[in-house]
């Protein structure tokens, strides 16, 4: 069930095809599904379930669901720059798998992969942009595939780092974060500027849904969300030649 090395070292791409499907949902046009009104995406679709149960009004409804998107984009981008932060951004983008040493500082205390686990929650921010089956498509298989990148990178970590991983294996979690740190930090400095301009397209796609959410334009933040996406090439460019320059 792990990922392959070329599903790794393409695993940015493999993302965005997931999510360009998720968004595009091209099926519910062959099945001359209903794509149009306030229904189309699953945030107007949730917020549609609530008000019928009587307990919200419409407004109310859309309002807790936008707040629920917004929280999971802030704890996705979060998690994911405060482990590129540690780990470094180069290591983040790099197509190879990395294993000099166990990283035991800031999210790794508490969690073994928060980089996985922040794309995942990030997805379900996401996903309230899109169709509803387009929701579900993207949901499913990006958590699978962060299941499958994390049974291929740990063994490769296991075998590199040997008796020191197996041991902070056994005291972190491997996706649910505990709630105090099971290990003692090792001292690193995080680099904060370099990690966030790694993940600024996520910084993008939560500030839009925090600033612009209020706005209930789904539309309005999915071209939010790919202007996030071009900014970050240009960044993932920079990063790259810094990168190879030091």
């Amino acid at each position: 069930m792990k990922a392959t090395a070329l599903e790794f070292r393409f695993r940015f791409a493999i993302h965005c095809m997931i999510f360009v499907l998720g968004f595009s949902a091209p099926w519910d046009y062959w099945l001359h599904l209903d794509g149009t009104g306030p229904n189309a995406h699953l945030w107007g679709s949730l917020a549609a379930v609530l008000a019928k149960s009587g307990v919200m009004s419409v407004a109310t409804a859309f309002d807790l669901v936008l707040c629920a998107g917004i929280v999971c984009a802030l704890v996705g981008v979060w998690l994911r720059t405060w482990g590129a932060a540690y780990l470094g951004a180069g290591v983040v983008q790099d197509e190879r798998m990395h294993g000099t040493g166990v990283v035991a500082d800031g999210p790794y205390r508490y969690v073994r992969n928060p980089l996985y686990l922040g794309t995942f929650v990030h997805t379900l921010a996401l996903a309230l942009l899109m169709p509803v089956s387009g929701a579900i498509f993207a949901v499913v298989p990006i958590g699978l595939f962060q299941v499958r990148l994390i049974l291929a990178e740990e063994p490769f970590l296991a075998e590199r780092l040997g008796a020191a991983y197996s041991d902070y294996c056994a005291k972190v979690p491997r996706l649910w974060p505990a709630m105090r740190a099971r290990v003692s930090a090792g001292g690193a400095r995080p680099r904060w500027a370099q990690a966030v301009v790694g993940e600024i397209y996520m910084w993008g796609v939560a500030g839009s849904f925090a600033v612009l959410g209020w706005r209930y334009n789904a539309l309005l933040l999915t071209k939010c969300v790919l202007v996030s996406l071009g900014v970050s090439l240009v960044a993932r460019g920079f990063l790259r030649n810094s990168e190879s320059a030091s």
